[in-house]
């Protein structure tokens, strides 16, 4: 039985974060190979630093992505984030681009080849989960940390909180009674501010009614303790405050510690990688199983080998749900092709659809009309319970 009365935490940062920065650039070069080609393949790591970007990976596409559209790219993505400071700005940062071409022995594992398919990029292990905690089938302590940053931002961009910079973080501890998230016990929100006389106090008399906004009526109460900015001033802030990775924040884009996570990045890489296009199909599975109502949470676990093109295993929890796990798992596979061929093909993944996914994570979000966030479908709901009833 598990546990109905307890807190549980999750975090957020912003697109301004110096990580979240070269998620960003490394997927805008994933875009544009994908734009330009549909079938490019891309592995796309950025390093950013003090008025410094450094931009390296395989790839495999057509000669127009030069160098100079890469690091057009960058500075596009730097721009639209919001950076104009001295110590990193969109327009004087240098920018070094170290992109070559794909190894040839992987490329011999991953493309198909007379009566071979097409194999899997790496070998590893992919989670995806649902849960009816939210509308959006999402954890709700991570959904809400997103959706607070995302107000900030939405407002900074507006020119509604102008005072603010880029670079924020969020925490939100989410107090559940029978299993159900009813409130917040604690908040941290750390935000970025251009005004250097700004204490904490003006900090949080600025955010509060956002926050207020991105939280269910009533979650807050007199009882909740606020940390804003709790070291003092946050001015310097982005990759001039501290260097940002490619694919430092996998538990941030997925499901925010409440269900388990394989352990590869999503951002840089094309859909033939299975670290993505797989996390993005068990997320499909799981939140079609859940808005089925078939259990009211659900984990699946995929595992994959390099160059072998069908799934090593596919395994299903239900925490209790309402139908045989080993049955639902057989169900799945019938429903799906969970080749990495079949995966793209299903979800329309190879387009140029990644950017937008690089900040308020990946999942939780509603498809869009150009194929964004297809794997937020839930197209499968009749077929699962016309198999399983």
């Amino acid at each position: 039985m598990s546990r109905q009365n307890y807190l549980f935490t999750s975090e957020s940062v912003s697109e301004g974060h110096p990580d979240k920065v070269c998620d960003r650039i490394s997927d805008a070069v994933v875009d544009a190979y994908l734009a330009a080609m549909p079938e490019a393949r891309v592995a796309c790591e950025t390093l950013a630093t003090t008025n410094r970007v450094v931009i390296a990976g395989e790839v495999r596409g057509p000669d127009s992505i030069t160098k100079d559209r890469v690091v057009a790219l960058a500075r596009n993505a730097i721009r639209d984030i919001g950076y104009e400071q001295e110590g990193f700005h969109w327009e004087r940062a240098q920018v070094d681009v170290y992109l070559h071409a794909q190894s040839a022995h992987i490329a011999m594992g991953v493309d198909a080849d007379g009566n071979k398919d097409e194999g899997a990029g790496d070998q590893g292990i992919m989670f995806g989960y649902a849960c009816n905690e939210t509308s959006e089938l999402m954890p709700a302590p991570i959904f809400y940390a997103h959706k607070i940053l995302k107000t900030l931002t939405d407002a900074r961009k507006s020119g509604e909180a102008r005072q603010l910079g880029p670079d924020a973080k969020s925490q939100v501890t989410v107090r559940y009674e029978n299993g159900k998230p009813v409130g917040v016990t604690q908040i941290v929100v750390s935000t970025q501010h251009l005004d250097e006389t700004m204490e904490s106090a003006d900090v949080r008399a600025l955010i509060e009614p956002y926050v207020l906004r991105a939280l269910p009526q009533g979650w807050i109460d007199a009882k909740t303790i606020w940390h804003v900015n709790p070291t003092g001033k946050f001015v310097i802030g982005g990759p001039d405050g501290d260097a940002g990775l490619t694919g430092r924040k996998i538990i941030v884009d997925t499901y925010g510690g409440a269900a388990p996570h394989g352990g590869g990045a999503f951002s840089g890489k094309d859909p033939t990688k299975v670290d993505r296009s797989a996390a993005y199909a068990a997320r499909y599975l799981a939140k079609n199983v859940v808005a089925a109502g078939l259990a009211s949470r659900c984990t699946l676990q995929l595992s994959y080998a390099i160059g072998v093109a069908k799934p090593l295993s596919i395994y299903a929890d239900l925490h209790e749900g309402q139908v045989e796990a080993s049955r639902l798992e057989a169900v799945l596979m019938d429903l799906m092709d969970l080749s990495p061929r079949g995966i793209r093909t299903h979800l329309g993944l190879n387009k140029p659809i990644y950017e937008r996914t690089s900040a308020y994570g990946h999942f939780g979000r509603a498809p869009e009309a150009d194929g964004g966030f297809s794997w937020e479908r839930v197209d499968l709901v009749d077929a699962l319970r016309s198999a399983l009833r």
